[in-house]
């Protein structure tokens, strides 16, 4: 059973994959001239995204891996190059195809939707943030139900500060400005480049077991 220290340090690494802090502006330009209410009700539709995205990945995860034939070692590497991708841009304070490309932000203007897509996937529930979850689920026990229900904590935990923040937007943009939101995503950045090494890391031994010696 995973333990408290490992459900922190879970929940610690997806609230700096999602970002939501980071995904401040692009929430804002998304809803620019709704309502109060509509607003909040695109906060709790993205939050709920994220919810359910990320649950159905730690459960489902892992079987779609068996069923194409990939091993975690080999995700873990691949994963851990994706998450470095998204630390790099990240870190430049940029936006990353990755998390959402020109034509999703272009689109999403004109959605109604926009808290299911691109907002909920795939700009926060996004591949970094899938990936991390089916690791997580299977460093912390595998298939076992329980402890993939355990999981659901730290994802819950995030969707709610998704929910929280994206509810404050318009404040905390006036509050924190554009040079602030910047540190924190580039600190989140650094968060993930540290996550994606030790990912990469991991999966080379589990491929390559002769480079631990």
């Amino acid at each position: 059973m995973p333990e408290l220290g490992e459900l922190i340090k879970i929940a610690v690494s997806l609230f700096a994959i999602v970002d939501p802090i980071g995904s401040i502006p692009l929430f804002l330009t998304a809803t620019h001239g709704w309502p109060a209410q509509r607003r909040v009700d695109a906060a709790r539709v993205a939050s709920l995204t994220v919810l359910v995205v990320l649950g159905l990945s730690v459960f489902l995860g892992t079987s779609i891996l068996h069923f194409f034939g990939i091993s975690l070692a080999s995700f873990s590497v691949g994963g851990g190059l994706l998450l470095l991708l998204l630390a790099i841009s990240m870190l430049q304070a940029k936006s990353t195809p990755i998390r959402q490309t020109e034509e999703e932000a272009e689109e999403a203007v004109e959605r109604e939707s926009v808290g299911v897509v691109p907002l909920g996937v795939p700009l926060l529930a996004g591949p970094g943030a899938i990936t991390q979850v089916i690791l997580a689920s299977h460093n912390t026990g595998g298939e076992h139900l329980l402890y993939q229900t355990l999981l659901l904590i730290p994802i819950a935990l995030v969707a709610l500060s998704v929910w929280l923040i994206f509810r404050a937007a318009i404040p905390l943009s006036r509050r924190m400005g554009a040079t602030g939101i910047h540190i924190v995503t580039r600190l989140m950045g650094l968060v993930i480049a540290a996550i994606s090494v030790e990912m990469i890391a991991r999966g080379l031994l589990e491929l390559f077991p002769g480079l631990a010696g």
